[in-house]
């Protein structure tokens, strides 16, 4: 018994042994005399020792309790060895507590991804957009409205540079732009006209389109008898043909 009230002594009295179970006796009947002749106190150990029983029984059940939340929280981890043996250390409660709060972590971190519901109010909305009956033509209208969008992205750009525009010009202003230049374009043209028809006036314009239609039917039909009656095919040849009959 001495022997063993000894052991106890000297792990109580080392340096990694808890101040709670080792306390100097105060009466003199409960004081044990060990072999060295000092004195020891630890009539209260057995109640520590009930108390350590009862924590390393809660022990189990928060072991328990942890595997639980782990698996709602984080079920593509693997269990843990200690998961099927009587003996659960501080170290295996610790190893889920981290492993959870890493994930909690790794969530809050990617709390920027959409949920579900989002993506589907996404497609639905791209949906009545662009006018797509099912989900299997939404890749096909993507793909359109991409390469729409590209030619449309090109062409801005090319009228950009040809109307030497800054390139943050918007479409309306590349409109007004263009607009400007039509009409510009029209005004030449019809001043053009003006000229080649010897006229600014627009009644005389009309008047010599006028004589036209008057004159040119019956000097084509003309024309064609001469043809047909020299029996010949080309204009040029109905000078020569008639000097030749005189």
């Amino acid at each position: 018994v001495l022997k063993v009230l000894s052991r106890i002594d000297s792990i109580l009295r080392s340096p990694r042994a808890p101040p709670l179970i080792y306390r100097r006796s105060k009466g003199p009947v409960q004081n044990y005399i060990k072999e060295n002749g000092q004195e020891c106190g630890f009539e209260h150990l057995p109640l520590t020792i009930e108390m350590w029983a009862d924590q390393l029984m809660a022990l189990k059940d928060l072991h328990r309790s942890l595997r639980k939340l782990s698996v709602e929280l984080v079920p593509w981890h693997t269990a843990d060895p200690q998961d099927n043996k009587e003996s659960i250390r501080v170290e295996d409660l610790q190893f889920i507590v981290d492993a959870i709060l890493e994930e909690m972590e790794n969530k809050e971190k990617n709390s920027q991804t959409p949920s579900l519901p989002t993506l589907f109010a996404i497609v639905s909305h791209f949906q009545k957009l662009f006018d797509v009956n099912s989900l299997n033509g939404i890749y096909p209208r993507m793909n359109e409205v991409y390469t729409k969008l590209g030619e449309m992205t090109n062409a801005m750009r090319n009228l950009h540079e040809l109307l030497e525009l800054d390139s943050s010009a918007p479409p309306t202003v590349v409109v007004d732009t263009v607009g400007k230049l039509c009409d510009i374009i029209t005004e030449n043209v019809t001043e053009q006209v003006q000229q080649l028809l010897g006229t600014q006036d627009i009644h005389s314009i009309i008047n010599k389109l006028e004589e036209h239609e008057c004159f040119f039917p019956p000097f084509q039909a003309l024309i064609q008898d001469l043809l047909c009656l020299l029996e010949i095919s080309n204009l040029d040849d109905i000078l020569p043909t008639v000097r030749n009959l005189k």
